[in-house]
């Protein structure tokens, strides 16, 4: 199963490294690190996505406690969250796939940010199954170019789960049309 965690740092040389070191000991490999500042000078928030059983995951996170500059470690896997990603997506777009890839840009609320005679560059913000999702489906044209910037998340205060809600909206528009 896919786990995500939040970790405070201290902005310190090395910290990454020994974070990267304990996984690599370990013998885990990060889907997905994204690392910037917060709102507090001097403390960085890194948002990894790591596969692993629960009992593995409690495991490692108990020995990022003990790493020099840890300031607190959360799975926010089953927590509420906001979570987002960036993603730039090169496309060969040939003028007769052209109106259609902007069709689906437009879909997406994808921005297009470079055009030349050969090639879109579109940049979609959103969940990860928004950046699934189109990635999916521009897979059927030519993709030159991939970049990503892995998730990042924070708790919701609000407690509200939007997975639930989309499950439940899903639910009452099938039970609508049966």
């Amino acid at each position: 199963m896919k786990h995500t965690l939040s970790v405070l740092v201290e902005d310190e040389s090395g910290v990454l490294s020994r974070i990267s070191g304990l996984f690599a000991r370990r013998g885990f490999n990060i889907d997905s690190l994204a690392v910037g500042q917060t709102e507090k000078k001097g403390i960085s928030r890194i948002t990894m996505s790591i596969r692993g059983d629960n009992r593995t995951i409690e495991q490692l996170i108990k020995q990022l406690h003990k790493l020099i500059n840890i300031l607190d470690v959360q799975n926010v896997t089953h927590i509420p969250c906001v979570e987002r990603e960036l993603m730039l997506i090169k496309i060969s777009a040939l003028p007769e796939h052209r109106s259609h890839i902007l069709e689906i840009a437009n879909i997406f609320r994808a921005k297009i940010v470079d055009i030349s005679n050969v090639s879109l560059t579109l940049e979609i913000t959103g969940d990860p199954g928004k950046i699934f999702a189109i990635q999916q489906i521009l897979n059927q044209y030519n993709i030159l170019q991939i970049a990503r910037t892995g998730k990042i998340t924070l708790v919701r205060e609000s407690n509200v789960n939007t997975e639930l809600l989309k499950t439940s909206l899903e639910y009452n528009i099938n039970n609508l049309y049966s």
